[in-house]
């Protein structure tokens, strides 16, 4: 508070209480000036009214200048200062390089506009024409490519069947499975359809009875010769096998780390196995000194000394026996007798689990068996109670029938039929079914006999697009790639026609109606002699529900 004394009418004063409130802000600067002889500086005074303050919005706000555009005004003049000067008296300019300029022929706006046109026309038409000749040449690169392609890809069909019969041949000639000896007896009994045939239409009564004794006879030395094979086959067959099997006791553990990376461990175990493996490799290998003989030999029986038993004390009796003939200088052909039975026991002594413990998951028969009495059945034909894998089990069938050999057999010796390329197809199929990762479960219930069923009687052996009859470049693939694979839900094309229908969105747009309503009553067929399975009845029912969805949607 301050006190001023103010001036009245009266010649007197008057004290006066003057509140002064001091602000919370900068006082803006509103002008003022200053006083010459003193220098003092006075402002002009504002209202002490305190400035309403704005709201605030949570934001923090800045001024800025406005960019007004600075205007100047600057005076300019030409560098050089140049006139004209014109011949007059006294003065002579000369003519000599002067031009003479003549009017040209007036024209109107719109004889301008069509000469203007008319120049336009001329650069569109050598444009058109630039771009003619590129497309043209882009299109015959294209061709080229095109046919570059075609012809490589058609090189390469040829060279693949080229191959598939090389390899088809190489099979026959020396066969080593039972695919192989599948063909050989399907060849068999097509050359004997043919000869038939020959002799019954070109011969008739006695030489026609005389040429078929004599077939007979042929076909019989024929089949000798494919047993021949078949037993030699079995040998290098049952020496791979072994072979396989003690690989597998010697291999060690693996497995994938979370970098990726694969880890191996060897255990004792593993080791046992890689230890009875190159044993057995050694005692089996034939041409090789006799001092590396009895060196291998004198190996073979320390190990076996570790175990006590019948069959370890008749291993190392044999072995004494072979040495002792050896030092005798027996012939190697007089050993074969003696080598062959040390190698058959020495395998017994790999498979039993208390000397090698790693073989014990390996083996078919369990230590326990009475483990057998649940997966063991009895085949009706050979008389064996077998493992319930040793019996092909069609989808369609009540019963367990007769084993894998006896149907063997029975092809041999009667149909002679190779299942090699509807086995190849069902592959192709399964392999391809797993890529979708959808849980498709009907194409693995399927067995060989449904396919051959599905292809011989229902798509008839032939492409559904193509009329190809060639199964090797036969595949199965979904007709709805959106659903499952099913026989309800299939497809007989060649490889080059499935990739394409696989790549179809619509199918109602990609074939016709004809074509559609053929193979929905392809699919019937599949669907009335499948409904007869239990298993496939539950899939059925649930496709079912599905399409009546789908068209109530529609």
């Amino acid at each position: 508070y301050f006190g001023i004394s103010i001036l009245t009418d009266s010649d007197s004063f008057r004290e006066v209480v003057v509140k002064i409130k001091r602000p919370t802000y900068n006082k803006p600067f509103l002008g003022g000036f200053r006083s010459m002889s003193t220098g003092v500086e006075f402002h002009n005074a504002g209202s002490q009214t305190k400035p309403k303050k704005r709201p605030d919005k949570g934001i923090e706000l800045f001024c800025k200048e406005t960019q007004t555009v600075v205007e100047k005004n600057k005076q300019q003049q030409t560098r050089n200062t140049t006139s004209t000067q014109m011949t007059k008296i006294g003065l002579y300019v000369s003519n000599m390089t002067d031009k003479l300029i003549s009017p040209g022929k007036y024209f109107t706006a719109e004889e301008y506009h069509k000469r203007r046109l008319q120049a336009v026309i001329v650069l569109q038409k050598y444009f058109r024409r630039w771009h003619a000749i590129n497309l043209v040449q882009n299109l015959k690169e294209q061709k080229r490519l095109r046919l570059a392609q075609e012809a490589q890809e058609e090189l390469r069909k040829k060279r693949e069947k080229e191959e598939k019969l090389r390899r088809e041949y190489e099979r026959k000639l020396n066969p080593k499975t039972k695919e192989d000896f599948e063909l050989l007896y399907h060849d068999l009994e097509l050359w004997m359809q043919e000869e038939t045939e020959r002799i019954n239409r070109t011969l008739t009564g006695a030489e026609r009875k005389a040429a078929l004794c004599a077939l007979l006879e042929e076909e019989t030395q024929l089949i000798a010769c494919i047993g021949m094979h078949k037993l030699d086959a079995n040998v290098e067959n049952q020496q791979k096998a072994i072979l396989h099997l003690l690989g597998k006791c010697a291999q060690p553990r693996r497995w994938k780390a979370y970098d990726g990376k694969i880890t191996e461990m060897d255990t004792q175990n593993t080791l046992r196995g890689k230890e009875l493996l190159e044993i057995y490799r050694s005692i089996t290998t034939k041409d090789i000194p006799k001092d590396e003989r009895t060196s291998v030999l004198l190996t073979l029986k320390c190990t076996v000394k570790e175990h006590e038993c019948k069959l370890t004390q008749e291993i190392v009796t044999l072995i004494d026996r072979e040495v002792d003939l050896m030092s005798r200088k027996v012939k190697e052909c007089n050993l074969e007798g003696l080598r062959k039975r040390i190698c058959t026991l020495f395998l017994q002594y790999i498979k039993i689990p208390e000397f090698n413990p790693e073989v014990a998951g390996l083996l078919k028969v369990p230590e326990d068996p009475l483990k057998l009495y649940k997966n063991v059945y009895f085949c009706h034909s050979c008389e064996n109670y077998l493992p319930s894998t040793e019996f092909p089990i069609p989808a369609n069938s009540r019963t367990i029938g007769r084993c894998r050999s006896c149907y063997q057999l029975d092809n041999e010796a009667r149909r002679r039929e190779a299942y090699l390329k509807y086995r190849l197809i069902l592959e192709n199929l399964r392999r391809s079914e797993v890529d979708y990762q959808d849980d498709s479960k009907i194409v693995f219930l399927v067995q060989l006999p449904d396919v051959q069923y599905l292809i011989e009687n229902i798509w008839n052996c032939q492409s559904a697009l193509s009329a190809c009859s060639h199964l090797y470049d036969l595949v199965m693939v979904r007709w709805d790639k959106q659903h499952e694979w099913s026989p309800w839900n299939t497809i007989l094309l060649t490889k080059e026609e499935a990739d394409a229908h696989l790549k179809l969105c619509n199918l109602q747009k990609a074939y016709e109606a004809p074509f559609i309503y053929r193979i929905k009553q392809k699919h019937i067929q599949a669907k009335n002699y499948f409904a007869q399975i239990p298993v496939m009845s539950s899939f059925l029912h649930r496709s079912n529900n599905q399409a009546n969805a789908n068209s109530y949607k529609n």
